[in-house]
């Protein structure tokens, strides 16, 4: 079964591997995607959120910085 995800799994991937991981497996990789997207997902909900207070559409590094 192929899922699509946002984010390419290799890239995930290469951040494992300099964060000192040798080897990853295939479900433990798409475990890692997809912890990614809900972190990333969840961080800028949160920003939207920051943006929206400060009467802003456009979300900027500071909202980032404020809620991660």
């Amino acid at each position: 079964m192929i899922t699509m995800t946002e984010l390419p799994k290799a890239a995930i991937v290469r951040i494992a591997k300099a964060a000192g991981a040798e080897r990853i497996g295939e479900e433990a990789a798409n475990a890692l995607v997809a912890a990614a997207e809900e972190y990333v997902a969840a961080v800028a909900k949160k920003a939207v959120g920051v943006a929206d207070l400060c009467g802003r559409v456009t979300l900027k590094a500071e909202d980032i910085n404020l809620v991660k």
